[in-house]
C-alpha cells in the first residue's frame, strides 16, 4: 500500500478532533487501520512516526512543539478519551466529554472540566507566556498531571505526575492547562536552582500572570515552603507583590483625579507613640490607604518566625489608627488591578465622607 493511498473510507487526517496530525491506536482502528497496518507505517522510512505508546503522528518527521504537547495529553488522558473533544450529539460517550471553551482570548478558567490529564510544570509556564521559562521546543520532557489512581508510566517525552489535587485547568490553544500558580508550584518541586524559581515568581506577580497568594498557597500545599533554596525566592516574591501594588495604586490616584496624598509615611502622635506605616495618607481628610498584604503573608503560613506574627501586627496597627480617628482604607493588588474604579470610588466616598465624622486628628507625617 503506498502512503499516498487513504487508509480507509475516512482518512484519519480529515478527522475533526484529530490535533495536529496527531492520533490515537484507537481512533485508527475505529476507522479501519489495524495494528498491523499502522505499524507497518512506522517502520524506518515509512510515512508516520509513534512518538508515544498508543500514539501516532501521521507524518514522517519531528513533532512540533504543538504536536509534543497533543501526544502526551493523548497518552495520559488513557484510551477511552480525546483530551478537549467537546460533545457533538447526545450519541457521544460520557467519555469523550472534553472541553468547555470559554469565549474571548482562547485562555478559560473553567475549560476541560473533566479533563483527566492536565498540562503543568515548564510546558504549562510556556504557555502561559512566561519568558524566564525555556520554549517549548527546548523541553526535553512535558509533565503532566493525572489521578494519583492512575496506573501510567512516564514514557518519552510525557513525564507522569500523580496528584491527589487534580486542578480545574485553564484553556490555553485548546489544551487544558494548569493555572499559573499551580504550575509554578509543580516547576519549583523539581527545580533546584533559585535563581530560576526567583525569576519564575518575580515574573508571575509583576507580569499578573497570578497572585502572590496564590502561589504561596500552592507552594504550601506542595509542602514547599520550608526549602532553604525557596526562602528568597519567597521574600522575593512578597515584595514584588507589594511592588506591584504600589505602581497600580499611584495610577489609580491619577487616572481618577483623587487628590494627591503623602505616599509612604509614617503616622505617630506629636510626642507619642508611633501609630503606624500606610501606603497613602491624605492629612487634611485623616484618611490613609494600606495595601493589604495579609493575604500573601498568611499564605506563607508558620513557616518561620515572621509568618504568624505579621497579620497580628497589621491588626494592631490598625487598630490604633483608628482609634485615633484615621479612617483606613485597604486595597488588594487584585482589586486594584481588576477593579481600580471601584477602588478609587472607595477612597473618594472616604474622602468625601471625613467633615461628617467631626474634628479631624492631629497626628505628624513622617517619611519611611
Amino acid at each position: 500500500m503506498s502512503h499516498e493511498t487513504p487508509v480507509s473510507p475516512r482518512p484519519v487526517r480529515r478527522l475533526p478532533h484529530v490535533r495536529r496530525r496527531v492520533v490515537t491506536a484507537r481512533t485508527l482502528r475505529e476507522n479501519g487501520v489495524s495494528a498491523a497496518a499502522a505499524g507497518e507505517r512506522c517502520r524506518p522510512g515509512g510515512p508516520w512516526r509513534m512518538p508515544l505508546p498508543g500514539v501516532y503522528l501521521l507524518h514522517p518527521g519531528p513533532p512540533t512543539g504543538e504536536e509534543r504537547l497533543h501526544a502526551v495529553l493523548l497518552y495520559a488522558a488513557g484510551p477511552d478519551r480525546v483530551p478537549g473533544r467537546a460533545p457533538s450529539g447526545p450519541g457521544d460517550r460520557a467519555g469523550d466529554r472534553g472541553a468547555d471553551r470559554a469565549g474571548g482570548r482562547g485562555v478559560g478558567r473553567t475549560a476541560f472540566r473533566e479533563a483527566r490529564a492536565v498540562i503543568t510544570g515548564p510546558a504549562a509556564l510556556a504557555l502561559h507566556g512566561f519568558s524566564s521559562t525555556p520554549p517549548l521546543s527546548a523541553l526535553e520532557h512535558i509533565d503532566v498531571l493525572v489521578p494519583h489512581t492512575r496506573r501510567l508510566r512516564p514514557a518519552g517525552c510525557a513525564r507522569v505526575v500523580r496528584t491527589r489535587r487534580l486542578p480545574v485547568p485553564e484553556e490555553i490553544t485548546g489544551l487544558p492547562v494548569a493555572p499559573a500558580a499551580r504550575a509554578l508550584a509543580d516547576t519549583a518541586a523539581r527545580t533546584g536552582d533559585a535563581v530560576a524559581v526567583c525569576r519564575m515568581l518575580t515574573e508571575a506577580v509583576r507580569g499578573g500572570h497570578c497572585e502572590a497568594r496564590a502561589v504561596l498557597g500552592e507552594l504550601a500545599r506542595a509542602r514547599l515552603l520550608g526549602r532553604p533554596q525557596l526562602a528568597e525566592a519567597v521574600d522575593v516574591l512578597l515584595a514584588e507583590s507589594r511592588s506591584v501594588a504600589e505602581s497600580l495604586l499611584y495610577g489609580l490616584v491619577r487616572a481618577h483625579g483623587l487628590p494627591e496624598p503623602c505616599w509612604n509615611v509614617d503616622l505617630r502622635l506629636p510626642g507619642g507613640p508611633h501609630l503606624g506605616g500606610v501606603d497613602a495618607y491624605w492629612p487634611e481628610r485623616a484618611v490613609a490607604v494600606e495595601i493589604d498584604v495579609r493575604d500573601a503573608t498568611d499564605a506563607r503560613g508558620g513557616t518561620g518566625s515572621r509568618g504568624g506574627a505579621r497579620p497580628q501586627a497589621y491588626a494592631r496597627k490598625r487598630e490604633r489608627l483608628r482609634g485615633q480617628g484615621v479612617t483606613v482604607v485597604h486595597l488588594t493588588a487584585a482589586a486594584l488591578r481588576d477593579r481600580p474604579a471601584r477602588q478609587a470610588a472607595v477612597v473618594r466616598t472616604a474622602l468625601m465622607t471625613a467633615p461628617e465624622r467631626g474634628p479631624l486628628p492631629y497626628v505628624e507625617v513622617l517619611p519611611r
